[in-house]
């Protein structure tokens, strides 16, 4: 789990930070999947709630820029 996180958000950003946005919001989105189900351990085991919410906000942000590049 903990490598997932830190190879698909670094990737994710890595393509960002070399404009190609399109690419590296797919990887990051791909990289919420792993950020979903670590925060949810987080809120769960240690009472973390605003880890899991914001989360969850960025999981629906990078969906709208996938949406934005590749869909609309």
């Amino acid at each position: 789990m903990q490598v997932g996180l830190l190879v698909f958000t670094t990737a994710g950003f890595l393509l960002m930070s070399m404009k190609m946005p399109q690419y590296g919001l797919i990887v990051t989105l791909i990289a919420q999947i792993f950020w979903v189900y670590s925060s949810y351990k987080a809120w769960k085991q240690a009472g973390q709630i605003a880890i899991f919410i914001n989360t969850i906000a960025l999981t629906i942000i990078f969906g709208y820029g996938v949406l934005n590049y590749w869909i609309l």
